[in-house]
């Protein structure tokens, strides 16, 4: 099975980032996990999920729920951390929710923490990207950033779910998304019906 790198900024929607984690591992990948300091406290308010307010907590809390699995929890601040550099090979990066402060870091080159600068590194190397921004409405700022990323490789996937599969729920809108951010990142999967099927 490969390696993947799930970022999860301090975006709302961290619904996207928590399903691919937890598909991913159960899929047997090995997942480099990096959240914000933002997004324990969207977790805490959107998921209803404790994961502690700090690493050490929060690395607790993963080890124990995820126990078995091929998970690597990175605290946001080690730029000592392996996905911190090229010569280890992932197979791509996904970053689910993606605020605009994280996207305009990625865009610009400015590592502020190991968010930015894996996603540096994902493009450095020529991997894939995707990154999943959840604003809305979007400013000239914001498309700008977007179109920068474009031009270097990075994929944009908004969160924005189709209805042509008569969703049912909220989950079933999610994975919708999460089923093409796999798709973009070479991971067969059937989270969601697709066009055929509907």
């Amino acid at each position: 099975m490969a390696s993947y790198v799930i970022g999860i900024s301090g975006a709302s929607g961290a619904v996207y980032g928590v399903t691919l984690l937890e598909h991913l591992l159960k899929e047997n990948h090995q997942i480099y996990l990096i959240l914000s300091r933002s997004a324990r406290l969207i977790i805490r308010e959107e998921l209803g999920r404790e994961w502690g307010k700090n690493y050490s907590e929060t690395s607790a809390v993963l080890n124990e729920t995820y126990r078995g699995s091929r998970l690597v929890y990175c605290d946001e601040n080690d730029m000592t951390a392996a996905v911190a550099s090229g010569s280890v090979p992932t197979a791509g990066m996904i970053v689910a929710p993606c605020s605009m402060k994280t996207l305009a870091g990625i865009a610009h080159g400015f590592s502020e923490n190991l968010i930015g600068r894996a996603a540096d590194v994902t493009l450095k190397e020529k991997r894939p990207l995707v990154l999943i921004p959840r604003e809305t409405p979007l400013n000239r700022i914001h498309l700008k950033n977007m179109l920068s990323l474009a031009e270097m490789g990075a994929t944009l996937l908004p969160a924005m779910p189709a209805f042509y599969h008569h969703p049912q729920s909220i989950d079933d809108l999610v994975r919708f998304i999460v089923a093409r951010a796999l798709d973009l990142i070479g991971v067969q999967n059937k989270l969601s019906p697709r066009w055929t099927e509907s």
